[in-house]
Parts: C-alpha cells; sequence; structure tokens
C-alpha cells in the first residue's frame, strides 16, 4: 500500500521474523459467543443484546483467568460509551468488579492519565484490572502495557475509521482518481494496522507474555487476517482463528499456564543480551575497527541491554 501511496518501487526488500526464545503471545480470533451467536461490530448488528452480552461475557471470563490488567479496545468513544452503559444495564459491570476493577480511557487527557496511574497501581498491588479504551485514542498509541500492565488485549471489533468524515472522503477520492487505490482496500489496510498497533502494545520484550483477543468473525476473513503484520500472523494458526468464547479460554488457560513456568534463560547471551554481552560486543567492534562508532556504546542501546 505505501509504495503505490508514495510512488517509490523498493529497491531492497527484507522481512525478518522475530527471535523468541518461546512462544510468548497467543492470537486468537473469537468469532462468536458461547451461545454460538456471531460476534462483530458491524453497524447493523454492534448494538444487538446477543452480541453485546457475548462482549460482556468474555470480559467477565477473562478477567477470571488472566492475572494482572487486561486492555480492552473499542472502535470509537461513541460505541465504547453505548457498550458500557449497555453492560451496566445488564448487570455485567458488577460482575466484572468482582474479578479485577475498572477504569475508562475518556477524550479528556487529564482524566485518563488518572485512570491510567489508577490502572497501574491495581497491577503492581495485585488486585488486577480493566482498562477500557478506545482503538485511535491516547493509549492505543502512546503507552506500553509492558509485563504485568497488560498480560492480555482484547479488540472488540475492527477499528474502521469513521466513513461519513468529509477529510476521509476527500483522501478517499484522491487515492481512487489518483493512484487507482479501492476505497475498501485502503480502510481494511488502515484499520488492521491500528488493530495491530493496538495489540502490540502488550508485549514488549522476549521475556514479556501476553494474549491476543481479535473478538469480531471479520478478523478470520483471508481479506483481513493477511493485513495483520506477519509476526502475528505466523502464530495465528487454523486452530486459533473461528473459536467461540468457550474454546478460546480453554486454549488461554493452557498458554497462561504454561507461560507461568519459570523461564528458563537458557538463550541468554544468543536471542537476548544482558548487559556484558552488549560490552563484549562493543569491545570487540573497537578491536577490528580501530575505533567504535558513538551508538554502539551500552548506554546509548538500553533495549538490546533489557
Amino acid at each position: 500500500m505505501y509504495p503505490r501511496m508514495l510512488q517509490f518501487h523498493a529497491v531492497v526488500q527484507e522481512s525478518y521474523s522475530m527471535t523468541l526464545t518461546r512462544s510468548c503471545f497467543l492470537p486468537m480470533v473469537i468469532t462468536r459467543g458461547s451461545d454460538q451467536v456471531a460476534v462483530s461490530s458491524r453497524f447493523e448488528v454492534r448494538n444487538d443484546p446477543a452480541v453485546v452480552r457475548n462482549y460482556g461475557s468474555l470480559l467477565i471470563e477473562c478477567a477470571k483467568i488472566v492475572p494482572d490488567g487486561i486492555v480492552a479496545f473499542f472502535p470509537s468513544y461513541l460505541y465504547m460509551e453505548s457498550i458500557v452503559a449497555a453492560w451496566n444495564e445488564m448487570g455485567l459491570l458488577q460482575e466484572a468488579w468482582k474479578y479485577k476493577l475498572i477504569f475508562v480511557e475518556t477524550p479528556d487527557a487529564a482524566e485518563t492519565s488518572i485512570a491510567l496511574q489508577n490502572y497501574r497501581m491495581a497491577c503492581n498491588n495485585g488486585r488486577g484490572a480493566i482498562l477500557l479504551s478506545v482503538a485511535r485514542g491516547k493509549v492505543s498509541e502512546g503507552i506500553d502495557f509492558d509485563h504485568n500492565y497488560g498480560r492480555a488485549v482484547i479488540m472488540f471489533g475492527i477499528p474502521y475509521q469513521y466513513t461519513e468524515s468529509r477529510i476521509l472522503k476527500a483522501r478517499l477520492e484522491y487515492l481512487r482518481t489518483n493512484y487507482r487505490i479501492r476505497e475498501n482496500d485502503f480502510l481494511t489496510f488502515d484499520a488492521m494496522r491500528h488493530a495491530a498497533q493496538c495489540v502490540g502494545r502488550v508485549l514488549r520484550g522476549k521475556t514479556d507474555y501476553g494474549l491476543m483477543i481479535f473478538a469480531d468473525k471479520r478478523f478470520g476473513l483471508n481479506d483481513k487476517r493477511y493485513k495483520l503484520p506477519k509476526w502475528i500472523n505466523q502464530y495465528l494458526a487454523d486452530a486459533t482463528i473461528n473459536l467461540s468464547t468457550d474454546m478460546a479460554l480453554g486454549i488461554a488457560k493452557k498458554f497462561l499456564r504454561t507461560m507461568a513456568q519459570p523461564f528458563e534463560q537458557a538463550q541468554l547471551g544468543v536471542s537476548l543480551w544482558s548487559v556484558h554481552d552488549v560490552q563484549a560486543k562493543t569491545r570487540g567492534s573497537i578491536t577490528a575497527g580501530g575505533h567504535a562508532d558513538k551508538a554502539q556504546t551500552p548506554e546509548d542501546k538500553p533495549a538490546m541491554a533489557h
């Protein structure tokens, strides 16, 4: 999509798979609830009581089995407000509160900062918490949910842009006229890019682990699934792309039990570097080249040292 939009031809193009010491994240596509009703955030069915109830049940069941923090993303503030209001009427929020505290992102930056601070506090003291947020909001782009701050991330629906926006309509018309990019292709590409950005918040290192739950039947379709990044797609097996809530919870329990075992750092020095490994590599390059580039010092590479 980018070469077509920016009118360039890639001379060298490489794609590298992730070097993981273990399969530390589990992506799953949930297409239906426990009652076999299909779940989706499509406009025609998004406010269907059965869909809303299934989404609420999924949140409650995840709160029961997932330790520490859960982050849930919705396509828009408006949709999140309507769902949370419906959950409150159905008594689903009260049920979720038994297992974890619930915090909500709002358009107000100060309110969201306080919610985030309290969310982190609840995760740190062992109480555990759920953060309800929006796919194109502050939480989805600038904040990491590493380790205990995010053991599961749930995408409630596909985060499409609001298609009645005049700016978006003008952009789509420009892309169609000048680059022959169809509206649907661009919208799907953009939505899946945002979905990947949201679920990627949960995995911030090789010793981290977490669940990635795509709760919408459309994620299982090939045109959506193959627009997800390769590093997520390679872990999406046929056994995990058409699940009911019950089936997904069974797989999630097994995964979390495996991840809870003591971590054997057999790959230390190979795909996981300590500070000493970085320093040894730096000393080697100094010896070989006579001098070291400033960017190669351990202080300048905290990500590798960690």
